[in-house]
């Protein structure tokens, strides 16, 4: 991926088609239509997309969302499009929403991943997350940090 190719944009309604489609692409979607569109709108979200360098003309590589609130972040999506993974695309993510984060006060960062869930668990760790609990959710594990 040639990173000057590429752009993190806010996420607009008319995003919503591609970044379904790499919902639907996971084992496990996990979030609706609905869902992505109340949380553009609450007041302590962000929600960003990474695209190639046309900009809204470009398909959606992979999107990121977030709230911050207080001094406290929290990430609650983070998905790279199959077709793109191992390029460094949730690497630039995760460096935006830290960077972006940490701009406006942040000082605790949180966020949950599933245990089966090895590349994220890899990318978190590489920017310094530490595992401190397990919750467990109709009988499956659920370490988060």
């Amino acid at each position: 991926m040639e990173w000057e190719k590429v752009t993190i944009q806010k996420m607009e309604l008319k995003d919503l088609e591609d970044i379904l489609s790499i919902e639907d692409s996971a084992s496990l979607p996990l979030w609706s239509k609905k869902m992505f569109i109340e949380e553009m709108k609450h007041p302590f979200a962000f929600c960003y997309v990474l695209r190639g360098e046309n900009g809204s003309m470009s398909p959606v590589f992979g999107y990121i969302c977030f709230r911050n609130m207080a001094q406290e972040s929290e990430l609650f999506n983070l998905w790279v499009h199959p077709h793109y993974r191992q390029e460094g695309i949730g690497k630039r993510l995760m460096q935006f929403y830290i960077d972006f984060s940490l701009r406006m006060g942040m000082k605790t960062f949180y966020l949950e991943v599933h245990s089966s869930n090895a590349s994220a668990i890899h990318l978190y760790h590489y920017f310094s997350y530490q595992a401190f609990g397990m919750r467990t959710i109709k009988g499956s594990s659920m370490p988060f940090s």
